[in-house]
């Protein structure tokens, strides 16, 4: 039995949500801090579900390091594989909160530096699930390790998973991104994607059919492509193609985060061997609370209970 749910390598860091909302960050004066990044959301998330999650990080030797640390353990997630840098700060984001696509500014500093050394064989082999970003592969150190890992994971026998968030603000040679993911969709990772990161990837509007057959062809399985408003599409190999219309929500608060809500409860889904159509339900209904709450999901709610309503 493997006592880890799921691995999450990649990025950590503070994000700095600004405080008006629908304001660019021109205009923004007041910030409040969150603990973010990609993959560190979805191991917060996935254990306030009530999963084993361990998350592959690196931060600075600083305030805002300790920040890090202090809130990963107070949300129960395993720190064991956190590393510390002695020379790079920690990295912060600064957003703007918007009901659409934020606006953000990165100042990347130790994310990046992740190495071998902070993930064991022995820690992979004793988990299920292996989940990364398009972000976290974006730069070396980081970007290797990932790749060998995932590797390693895919022999193990791990189902791998990515979030391609991607940016060409945090990376932007689009060729060198098409080729790294290549590599680690080589693995046959269940992989999520937005409309957004779709046309950022592409540099134009693609169709729904271009998108799902090129990271098919990439060696994708499984394919999540979230549309905001216009619902969630999912092709897989083995049941075609799946849609769901877009949960209804009266007034959002925040999307930042949204997306990591939505794929933790898919991947929460998965290891419950739920059926496609159920990881879609699920991850909708994570979504949605988190869009009617600023920053994290609320404390105050049993999560795990309303997903399963």
């Amino acid at each position: 039995m493997s006592s880890i749910d799921i691995i999450c390598i990649g990025e950590v860091l503070i994000d700095f949500i600004g405080h008006e909302i629908n304001t660019s960050i021109n205009r923004t004066k007041d910030y409040h801090r969150f603990l973010g990044g990609s993959p560190t959301n979805v191991a917060v998330n996935a254990s306030r579900l009530g999963l084993k999650s361990v998350l592959v990080a690196s931060c600075g030797q600083d305030g805002l390091g300790d920040y890090v640390v202090r809130k990963l353990k107070s949300n129960n997630v395993n720190t064991a594989s956190i590393r510390k840098s002695d020379t790079a700060p920690t990295s912060v984001i600064f957003v703007s909160k918007s009901t659409e696509t934020p606006d953000f500014i990165p100042y990347r500093q130790a994310d990046c530096e992740i190495f071998e050394s902070q993930l064991s064989d022995e820690t992979i082999a004793d988990a299920k699930i292996f989940h990364t970003t398009c972000f976290a592969l974006s730069k070396n150190p980081a970007r290797q390790t990932i790749l060998n890992r995932a590797k390693k994971a895919k022999e193990l026998g791990l189902k791998l998973s990515i979030d391609i968030n991607f940016s060409e603000r945090i990376w932007p040679d689009r060729e060198e991104a098409k080729q790294v993911l290549k590599e680690y969709l080589a693995n046959d990772p269940l992989v999520k994607l937005s409309e957004d990161d779709c046309y950022r990837l592409f540099a134009e509007v693609k169709s729904e059919d271009y998108i799902f057959d090129y990271f098919h062809n990439l060696g994708a399985s499984t394919i999540c492509l979230t549309k905001g408003k216009n619902g969630v599409a999912v092709s897989d190999v083995k049941e075609g193609l799946l849609f769901q219309e877009a949960a209804k929500i009266d007034e959002i608060k925040d999307t930042t985060g949204a997306g990591d809500a939505f794929w933790t409860g898919f991947l929460f889904a998965q290891i419950e061997n739920k059926s496609l159509n159920e990881c879609i339900t699920i991850a909708q209904k994570l979504a949605s609370i988190k869009l009617q709450n600023v920053g994290r999901l609320p404390d105050n709610i049993n999560i795990k209970k309303i997903i399963q309503e």
